[in-house]
């Protein structure tokens, strides 16, 4: 089975609840395979900075899930960004393409281009929350 990790990043302000997610080139939550003999938190702050450009404080494994996509197993990270935060930003993920990324206020409609997986990770963050 294949291990991934999402932070759960959410806005230092905390209300209303808003999670960071990618808004371009489509929208999508950060997720990044999990190495062997790594913590999946701890893959899913070093994903936050790597491909969305955010800085954590702090990672606390949330939980997991076995139904995100078959034969994936998901950890989810709630990961405490270090602010000062934007509302809109920039960053060049790993492989150079360069993502825009937003806040998702958790209570809103999600995003038209949402892919099925990334909205039952959504659906799975907004229970455990």
């Amino acid at each position: 089975m294949k291990l991934v990790a999402c932070p759960v990043a959410l806005h230092p302000d905390g209300a209303p609840r808003r999670l960071a997610i990618a808004t371009h080139p489509q929208p999508a939550l950060v997720h990044a395979d999990i190495a062997p003999d790594a913590r999946p938190e701890n893959t899913a702050a070093q994903a936050l900075y790597a491909i969305g450009g955010l800085e954590t404080r702090a990672a606390l494994l949330l939980g997991t899930s076995d139904d995100i996509i078959a034969g994936e197993r998901w950890h989810f990270a709630l990961c405490r960004t270090v602010p000062p935060v934007r509302a809109q930003w920039q960053n060049a993920g790993p492989d150079g393409t360069l993502l825009r990324f937003g806040w998702l206020a958790l209570d809103d409609p999600l995003p038209d281009g949402l892919t099925a997986p990334h909205d039952r990770a959504i659906d799975w963050i907004k229970a455990a929350l």
